[in-house]
């Protein structure tokens, strides 16, 4: 079963997020206290835990929310779900990924310290089609394809 690990959520850009048991979706904007919310196609964040247990190889101390990720996932192979795919998460909230990666901003502390960095890669963003509250180690499931 995929499931959530963590929320991951910071009151500013440009700072890690702090893990939060639970948070609530806000429909067409994220996840309600995170300054990266708001109208847009990156409104969430996600980075499955296998992505960034190759930087813990390096930093094992490294937690959840440090990548920037609002969500941090557990068996699913995200960076490799096409654009489109709607996730639901706690059988409440529905995202839609809408980027796979994203265009490092000159070097995390991550990649300054390892020479690598796994969110631009392998990380995706989502909008949020349904809101709702949901809690940490929530099921995820990928949702079929409508063809």
């Amino acid at each position: 079963m995929a499931k959530v690990l963590a929320f991951n959520v910071s009151k500013e850009k440009g700072v890690p997020k702090e893990e939060v048991g639970a948070v609530v979706f806000v429909e067409e904007s994220g996840i309600e206290g995170d300054a990266h919310a708001g109208p847009g196609l990156r409104q969430v964040s996600l980075l499955a835990s296998e992505s960034a247990d190759k930087i813990r190889e390096v930093m094992p101390k490294i937690s959840n929310g440090r990548f920037a990720e609002n969500i941090t996932t557990e068996g699913v192979d995200l960076h490799n779900l096409p654009i489109g795919t709607e996730i639901l998460l706690g059988g409440k909230v529905l995202l839609r990924v809408t980027q796979i990666g994203k265009e490092c901003h000159g070097g995390c502390a991550i990649k300054q310290i390892v020479g690598d960095c796994v969110m631009p890669r392998e990380g995706i963003f989502a909008r949020v089609l349904k809101g709702g509250a949901v809690s940490a180690g929530c099921e995820l499931v990928i949702m079929p394809s409508a063809k």
